[in-house]
C-alpha cells in the first residue's frame, strides 16, 4: 500500500478518536459557530502534535537506525491498544466543557494521540506537511461529523468509533512490526 493511502487510513484512525469526543460533546447544547470553531481547533491542535512528534521522531531515526522503526512500531500498537481500552470505559462525560480556556485543554487532550503517532512516523520517516494535512483535514472534518451526529443519536456509537480507530492504529503498529 502507498504511502498516501497509510496517511489516509491513519488519519482516519485519529480522526476517529476525535469523531467520538466530538459526540460526546455534541450531545451539549452547541450553536453551529461553536461547532465550527471547535472543529477548527481540534484540526490545528492535529496538525501541530504530530509536527512535534514528527520533529523529534526524525532526529531519533537518525541517531538510532532499524531499531527506531520498531520503537515506532511499538508506539502505534501500545496507542491502538490504549484507545481501545478507553472506547469500553464507563466514563462518556467530558471533563471540560469546549469553551475559551476550556476549548484549548479540550482540543489538547483530543490531540495527544496524535502526537505519539507523529513520533512513530517521523522514526518511520514520513513526509511531514503531507501527514500534517491530513490529519488535521481529517479530524476537523469528523470532528465536526461527531458534533452534528452527537445531537442526533446515542452514546454507544462513541465507543465503538474510538475502538475502531484504536484497532487502525493497532494494525499499522503490527504492520511496521511484522511486515508482510
Amino acid at each position: 500500500m502507498g504511502e498516501w493511502m497509510t496517511l489516509w487510513f491513519m488519519s482516519i484512525a485519529l480522526g476517529m478518536d476525535a469523531f467520538s469526543i466530538g459526540l460526546g460533546m455534541g450531545m451539549l447544547s452547541l450553536r453551529i459557530k461553536q461547532i465550527m470553531k471547535i472543529g477548527i481547533t481540534i484540526g490545528l491542535f492535529h496538525m501541530l502534535m504530530p509536527l512535534g512528534g514528527m520533529t523529534i521522531g526524525k532526529e531519533i531515526s537518525v541517531h538510532f537506525g532499524g531499531i527506531a522503526g520498531v520503537v515506532g512500531g511499538i508506539l502505534l500498537v501500545i496507542l491502538g491498544v490504549t484507545m481501545i481500552r478507553s472506547s469500553f470505559s464507563k466514563d462518556d462525560e467530558p471533563f471540560v466543557r469546549p469553551v475559551g480556556f476550556g476549548l484549548l485543554v479540550f482540543a489538547l487532550s483530543a490531540s495527544l494521540d496524535s502526537f505519539s503517532v507523529g513520533l512513530s512516523l517521523g522514526i518511520y520517516g514520513a513526509k511531514t506537511w503531507l501527514t500534517i494535512f491530513m490529519f488535521g483535514m481529517m479530524s476537523m472534518l469528523l470532528t465536526w461529523c461527531g458534533l452534528m451526529m452527537g445531537k442526533k443519536v446515542q452514546k454507544w456509537l462513541g465507543s465503538y468509533s474510538e475502538a475502531l480507530g484504536g484497532c487502525i492504529l493497532l494494525a499499522f503498529g503490527v504492520k511496521i512490526l511484522l511486515p508482510f
